[in-house]
């Protein structure tokens, strides 16, 4: 097999994890599932991912490389202002995980994952620096450094996604839409706008 064949062929297997992913949740993502979607043996996946585990890296990289491309879409429209970037990157974090919850799911399991291997790091980490990057821009007095600010609202903004799509924040706080929460958040971690 060549070099390209056996590349096309892993982007296959990547590409019938992803749609499994996406019809029948995580659950569903068997090596022997994805081959048959794939249209190879079962043993095919084997040849080109070692482990069960680095197959589902390879598909949560993606989950990663799509996320990272959502939220620098959102934040195109924002270039000047780090708190309306960061209200961008929030929006587009939220969108990602409501419209993509079984990725979602995948993508921060890290008991299923082997979260160094085909690059994981490396695709996740680049959007928590840009998060540290706008805090540290947007953020007015603290003696927090800006990576732990970054790192509680990040833990905020996956809570509000989480809570969200188990419909207990709707039920907690009686809201139909995430930015209050989002505000919210920002306004709890930055200090309120315009300060």
């Amino acid at each position: 097999m060549s070099d390209q064949d056996a590349a096309g062929l892993r982007a296959r297997l990547v590409q019938a994890g992803i749609d499994l992913l996406t019809e029948e949740g995580v659950q569903a993502l068997s090596l022997r599932e994805i081959a048959r979607r794939a249209g190879v043996s079962h043993g095919a996946p084997r040849r080109h991912f070692p482990t069960h585990l680095s197959l589902l890296s390879a598909i949560a990289r993606q989950g990663f490389a799509d996320l990272a491309d959502t939220v620098a879409t959102h934040l195109d429209d924002h270039r000047t202002d780090p708190r309306a970037q960061l209200m961008a990157l929030g929006r587009g974090y939220l969108d990602f995980a409501l419209t993509h919850r079984d990725m979602f799911e995948l993508m921060f399991r890290h008991d299923l994952l082997e979260s160094n291997h085909l690059g994981l790091r490396e695709t996740s980490l680049p959007l928590f620096r840009t998060l540290v990057d706008l805090v540290s821009r947007a953020q007015s007095q603290s003696d927090l450094p800006p990576p732990v600010v970054a790192g509680a609202l990040w833990s905020n903004l996956h809570g509000i996604a989480q809570l969200w799509t188990w419909g207990s924040l709707q039920l907690a706080t009686g809201a139909d839409e995430v930015e209050p929460l989002l505000r919210a958040a920002l306004d709890a971690h930055l200090g309120p706008a315009g300060r």
